[in-house]
């Protein structure tokens, strides 16, 4: 009998599910290998994998059998490096990497790589989630040549002030004709949205509105914690009102000094050796304010008063009162605004999400997924889909109506106002905004 040429070389995935079938139907070894033309020891092999292991048994695994990462390491360094991530979530590969280095435990003992590290903390699931970046739209840097053509606004640092307690000046001003205004912030270490707010609306009242307004990096501004930031309602406003917001690229002085500067003048002009009640500082900043503007001779203007030089700085001919706010917001500019911008979120275990600080619920499939917030400006809607897009979620905004935007300015509430008393600070921001409205008695 003529002696059968076996095969040798590596035999093919039809092959080996041919084996499979064959032996599903009851033929040996030695069968299966006369009509296949190879070894017996061949057609043991791969029946045996499909018979403990199924169709996935048939695949070629390359190279050495998989152990884990960090499989051919001590136990006791794998547990080491466990609990220093559950307890350390801030360390990275390259910190754990060095903290075994000098750990006694592991002396003369070789040390993994950072790239095997890694591999450790993702196959145990102990990497911290990605958070995927993004940016706010931002004009470029414009050379103001107008008056009121753009404002810089910022807080300046609280300090103490004998008969009152905390106080933190909210400053602003126009960078060609250096008229600057000021608000007192009284009982606050830090300037919430609210107050920016009250603080523009009486220079709006005063000398118009801007056309563009420089702010930092506040929290007031902008989630900054945030890799992904979402505006502010105070930012929204302003660019309801028409006001193009542009954040600072360079740190102060090379970009905000004008109202850098303006905090120390302003400062010295109205609080050393001063003590105030709640009630008159306001008014006693406002004297010195005009002081400033119309009587100071400012070096940088060649000793002339900012309305000496720029006569056409007492107004913007941009008008503005807060009984006509509401007719004055345009929402279509916002939602032109948020339909430029992407937002990624991780949505909670149990199916939440927090965006513009608002939480919504997406539903508990959607737990511990990152999502991308994008803004439909045709439905007025958020859409919220998966990072591969197969799962979308379209859901209505929270927070964004002109009465949010509007905030503490409720004019109901200021028909017939009259003075309370004695004062808080409450009633003082009410006073304030009745003030500019006119309706106190």
């Amino acid at each position: 009998m003529e002696q059968a040429k076996w095969i040798h070389h590596p035999i093919s995935q039809p092959q080996r599910i041919e084996i499979m079938l064959r032996a599903e139907r009851k033929e040996n070894d030695t069968q299966i290998a006369a009509a296949m033309g190879l070894s017996r020891s061949v057609v043991r092999k791969w029946r045996r994998k499909a018979r403990d292991h199924g169709v996935e048994g048939l695949n070629t695994h390359m190279g050495r059998p998989k152990s884990g990462a960090l499989g051919h390491f001590p136990q006791g360094m794998r547990q080491v490096l466990k609990e220093w991530c559950q307890g350390h979530p801030g360390w990275g590969a390259g910190t754990l990497r060095a903290e075994l280095a000098r750990d006694v435990h592991f002396v003369k003992q070789p040390i993994p790589s950072r790239s095997r590290i890694s591999a450790f903390m993702k196959s145990e699931d102990l990497t911290r989630v990605y958070q995927r970046h993004t940016t706010l739209s931002n004009p470029p840097a414009k050379t103001a040549s107008e008056c009121h053509e753009e404002w810089e606004l910022d807080a300046q640092g609280a300090f103490k002030v004998p008969g009152i307690g905390l106080v933190c000046l909210l400053n602003f001003g126009d960078v060609v004709s250096h008229v600057r205004s000021s608000w007192a912030c009284l009982n606050r270490r830090k300037a919430a949205g609210p107050d920016y707010q009250l603080a523009l609306r009486r220079g709006f009242f005063c000398f118009g509105m801007p056309r563009r307004i420089s702010l930092d990096h506040d929290s007031a501004f902008f989630d900054n914690a945030s890799p992904s930031p979402f505006p502010s309602l105070f930012h929204l406003w302003l660019i309801a009102l028409g006001i193009e917001v542009r954040f600072l690229v360079h740190c102060p002085p090379r970009e905000h000094a004008f109202i850098e500067r303006s905090h120390q003048i302003v400062y010295s002009q109205t609080i050393p050796g001063q003590s105030f009640t709640p009630v008159s500082l306001q008014p006693f900043l406002d004297q010195r304010l005009t002081f400033l503007n119309q009587a100071y001779p400012s070096r940088s203007l060649h000793g002339q008063a900012p309305f000496t030089a720029f006569p056409q700085a007492v107004h913007s001919g941009r008008e503005y009162r807060p009984e006509w706010e509401e007719e004055m917001l345009d929402m279509q500019k916002v939602y032109a605004y948020l339909s430029k911008q992407e937002w990624f979120r991780q949505v909670t275990p149990a199916g939440q999400v927090t965006l513009g600080s608002h939480r919504y619920g997406l539903g508990k499939a959607w737990g511990k997924q990152i999502v991308r917030f994008t803004y439909d400006p045709i439905t007025n809607e958020f859409l919220c889909s998966s990072l591969t897009g197969q799962s979308v979620q379209r859901l209505t905004p929270a927070k964004l109506s002109k009465q949010t935007l509007m905030g503490e300015l409720n004019l109901s509430a200021f028909t017939h106002h009259q003075y309370a008393f004695p004062w808080s600070f409450h009633s003082d921001r009410a006073n304030q905004i009745a003030a500019m409205i006119g309706t106190t008695l």
